[in-house]
């Protein structure tokens, strides 16, 4: 007596469904579970795009203080907002430090007593704004050295660290224009030219000065005209300089390098 293979059960058998009505539940099913998985997965994803591209969100806001500057530096209730909108940028410089090899204390020593001076310069007493930008200054070329041990510490080319490589030099830019605003305070009549010479400059019209000078464009009317700012303008061409040589052209060495690499597989 020969022994032959069983057929297989039916799935709808053994759930005790039609084939029509078993469709039917596996499909409702199926819908469900894409419905409520897309429903929980979304709010995942939104912050998994943060955690992934802290540096975005600190160039983002940077490029976006810009357009605030030009909209409000010359009223009052304006300075009140940059103020603020100054106290963001350094609690996102806080958390980019968080996501790089850097130690995060470090960061928050800088951060509380730069957002409580200027706050206080702004409320209580100008003299304690020079103070408030020597700290901020100094959380801003902290993050910036973070940010280039972060991108420097492999050897391939994220999305993150491409928005790195912009935020970096923007807090650059902004760190050396807090110097000048110390200077200026310290040393009075240190940065010269423009609209009202005799008058301090802006901060916004000191920023034009660092970046000008960082990319080493050249075009700005505000130039440095004592030892002290001569001083601060050098330093600033030598790093704008380094930058641009050790960072940048170290990621698109790496960019080609990676496309190259994946052409021959």
């Amino acid at each position: 007596m020969g022994y032959g293979l069983c057929p297989a059960t039916p799935a709808w058998q053994s759930t005790g469904l039609k084939p029509s009505a078993y469709s039917r539940n596996e499909v409702s099913y199926a819908s469900k579970a894409s419905f409520n998985m897309s429903r929980e997965t979304a709010p995942s994803l939104r912050k998994r795009a943060l955690a992934r591209h802290p540096s975005a969100f600190l160039l983002a806001a940077q490029l976006l203080s810009l357009v605030l500057y030009a909209a409000f530096d010359d009223a009052a209730s304006g300075r009140i907002l940059l103020s603020a909108f100054g106290v963001l940028i350094l609690v996102l410089a806080v958390w980019v430090v968080n996501r790089s090899p850097a130690a995060n204390w470090i960061a928050w020593l800088l951060a509380i007593p730069a957002a409580v001076l200027s706050l206080l310069g702004l409320f209580v007493s100008p003299t304690l704004v020079a103070w408030g930008a020597l700290f901020e200054a100094a959380l801003y070329f902290y993050t910036a050295a973070s940010l280039i041990a972060y991108m420097l510490g492999d050897y391939r080319v994220t999305v993150d660290e491409l928005f790195a490589v912009g935020a970096t030099f923007t807090l650059l830019a902004w760190g050396f224009a807090y110097l000048y605003l110390v200077c200026q305070a310290w040393s009075p009549g240190c940065i010269a030219g423009g609209p009202n010479p005799e008058q301090p400059r802006t901060f916004i019209e000191l920023l034009f000065l660092s970046s000008t000078n960082l990319s080493a464009t050249g075009l700005s009317d505000i130039v440095p005209v004592t030892p002290p700012g001569r001083v601060l303008a050098i330093l600033e061409q030598f790093t704008g300089i380094g930058y641009v040589a050790m960072v940048v052209s170290r990621l698109v060495g790496l960019t080609i390098t990676d496309r190259d690499r994946q052409r021959k597989s």
